[in-house]
């Protein structure tokens, strides 16, 4: 484990080392860092290439600016080749006890453990360190499946952890890493690109789109073939790439089922149920459940799904009809979701509400158009609004560039003003 030991050196901050830490994502840093001092395991989940190593390494950053020593700090990564004969929680037992032979750290340490599913029995290294109070250390963990904490962990730690879902960019920081100015046109762009981050550091759509396609097929075969041991890999991309088709439609398993037999295509539907559950699990899609407003309780059946990132349409997907108008709508689910709200599709007599946004004892109703320039798209937009009879915010969100005065207690946002609007709201 000596041996291991060096050759991670070089990505831990030790001997003063300048450890790249990328585009500082404050909303999450300062998020996590709020729960920073405590015996909580800190789990942050998202899709792989989200940004949660960086989120990781800048919170690590963030200790040694406050007055931690390096030396109390252990990054490991599961995904670096020096770490692929680290499989079980008794190997990274040992290795963490070469650590501190090696450093001798005095006092907390602090243990940062990247991609830790890829660990076997991890959970038992997680719970024996966390609650240690004789060497204390304090842990955060990251994972790129949404089940990381189901089972035997939960139980095990039992309300003793925190998690945090790591989206990729918003569109904030898509303006804060290109320079550009918040407004119609860079959200534009934004909304015809992706945000994942290592996407900014590719010149070249054809080079964004190979790095997009050779991601969505690291997921499927790392985070769900060998995971569930998928059968029908097709059928999985096939699935993936209707959902994409179709994010933001009202569907359900049948429609899924009915469109590939119009295919002449035999499936049932346990088997399309398991493949989009685990699209959802490694976070390419999401799921946002009907929810009837009046009885405030949600609608078992059809839902709609969104996409983690827009890039898969726009840089492998492009040629299907996913206009303009649904990427908008994925956009504000993302920024919606980002800023902690549980997500719903809202319904109201008979009609649609596109979102119900709910956090804590906070409510939102969000309806989104491109555009509110025709008498009849402002009429339908703010009908299904106006049909709510509570008190909660009611929101119309758009790409027109000139404010739409408040209709009868429902106000209109700029969908580039979504993001700073929603992180002013405490």
């Amino acid at each position: 484990m000596v041996d291991i030991l060096n050759s991670i050196r070089k990505y831990n901050y030790w001997d003063n080392n300048n450890v790249e830490s990328g585009y500082e994502r404050t909303v999450y840093t300062t998020k996590i860092g709020q729960y920073v001092g405590n015996k909580l395991v800190k789990v942050l989940v998202g899709q792989r290439r989200a940004g949660k190593s960086y989120i990781l390494r800048q919170i690590a950053a963030k200790l040694i600016t406050e007055g931690v020593k390096s030396e109390n700090i252990l990054y490991i990564n599961k995904e670096y080749m020096e770490l692929i004969t680290l499989r079980s929680a008794t190997e990274l037992e040992e290795l963490y006890k070469a650590y501190k032979a090696a450093l001798k750290p005095q006092g907390k340490v602090y243990l940062f453990i990247d991609e830790i599913q890829y660990i076997d029995e991890w959970e038992h290294f997680v719970n024996s360190h966390s609650q240690d109070f004789a060497e204390p250390t304090e842990l955060f963990i990251s994972g790129s499946n949404s089940n990381l904490l189901s089972g035997e962990l939960a139980t095990m730690l039992s309300g003793r952890y925190v998690e945090f879902e790591i989206f990729p960019f918003s569109y904030s920081a898509f303006c804060g890493i290109t320079g550009q100015i918040e407004g119609r046109d860079s959200y534009k762009k934004y909304l015809e690109s992706g945000a994942l981050p290592e996407l900014f550091n590719l010149p070249s759509d054809e080079m964004k789109q190979n790095y997009v396609s050779s991601i969505k097929d690291t997921v499927m075969l790392r985070d769900i073939v060998a995971r569930y041991k998928v059968k029908d890999i097709k059928l999985l991309d096939d699935i993936f790439v209707y959902l994409v088709n179709n994010a933001a439609n009202i569907i359900s398993i049948t429609n899924i089922i009915n469109f590939f037999a119009s295919k002449k295509r035999k499936t049932n539907y346990e088997t399309i149920s398991s493949y989009v559950s685990y699209l959802e699990s490694s976070f390419l899609i999401h799921r946002a459940e009907r929810y009837n407003i009046k009885g405030k309780e949600t609608i078992s059946g059809n839902c709609k799904y969104y996409l983690n990132d827009l890039c898969y349409r726009n840089y492998l997907y492009s040629g299907y009809g996913y206009g303009v108008g649904y990427l908008l709508e994925n956009a504000v689910y993302l920024s919606l979701r980002r800023a902690g709200y549980t997500v719903y599709v809202g319904v109201v007599k008979d009609t649609e509400v596109d979102f119900v946004a709910i956090k804590g004892e906070r409510r939102l109703y969000f309806q989104v158009t491109l555009q509110l320039t025709e008498e009849q798209t402002i009429e339908r937009e703010y009908r299904s609004l106006k049909l709510i009879d509570d008190n909660f915010d009611k929101y119309v969100v758009s790409m027109d560039d000139y404010r739409i005065p408040s209709n009868e207690g429902v106000d209109h946002l700029a969908a580039w003003k979504l993001d700073s609007f929603l992180g002013k709201l405490k």
